[in-house]
């Protein structure tokens, strides 16, 4: 692809150097390695933006689901139980 924009920024002479020096040493041009982190950076965040779209379906889903709920004691009981069936080993089928 083309480059046809410049990008600039003002950051310290010493983060700069820095920058510069590891880049020099890894043999990559230090604008590669920034557009390289500015595709990783767009990228994470679009994958957050989209779990985060998927997530809230999801709660919306549970929201409007018609069936009834379960209560919280209900589920503390039925997960206790549970945790205490494996812990003696024993399985559902013995019940």
């Amino acid at each position: 692809m083309p480059k046809e924009a410049v990008f600039t920024l003002k950051l310290e002479s010493d983060l700069r150097d820095d920058f510069l020096a590891e880049a020099a040493s890894a043999h990559r041009p230090a604008s590669q390695l920034v557009r390289e982190f500015m595709r990783e950076f767009i990228q994470r965040q679009r994958e957050v933006r989209e779990h985060d779209l998927w997530f809230r379906s999801q709660i919306q889903a549970a929201l409007d689901d018609p069936r009834p709920g379960i209560s919280n004691d209900d589920m503390k009981a039925k997960t206790r139980a549970l945790i205490d069936r494996i812990a003696t080993g024993k399985s559902r089928l013995e019940d």
